[in-house]
């Protein structure tokens, strides 16, 4: 006797589609990372992907936890980038520059 089977038991849950950088976010990131890694702030660097997200890590040394991660979401069809320092968001866009541009600015001496 035949078995009557449902096709939307048996397909993959809808999972987010992936997210990568594209070429010009590369060399905007790989070469805020090449600056800093002339000034010897920064010594490694990760790329990676979770459903939905993209990652760009830069550690001090390889076996600390990131010093910033900049994150890519794909929000409503647009790009969303994130900066987090540590746990901490620092800057959000919807342009990688612009949430870059935290990264640039120079360190000022503070006097107590």
């Amino acid at each position: 006797m035949a078995r009557i089977v449902r096709l939307t038991e048996h397909r993959p849950k809808r999972q987010l589609a992936p997210v990568f950088f594209d070429r010009n976010e590369l060399n905007a990131l790989l070469g805020l990372y090449s600056r800093h890694v002339a000034k010897g702030e920064w010594r490694d660097y990760a790329v990676g992907h979770d459903p939905g997200m993209a990652r760009f890590s830069v550690f001090r040394h390889a076996h600390e936890t990131p010093l910033f991660t900049i994150t890519k979401r794909l929000q409503g069809g647009k790009a969303l980038y994130a900066v987090h320092e540590g746990a901490k968001k620092v800057r959000q866009s919807g342009k990688l520059a612009e949430a870059l541009a935290v990264m640039n600015k120079p360190l000022r001496l503070v006097l107590g």
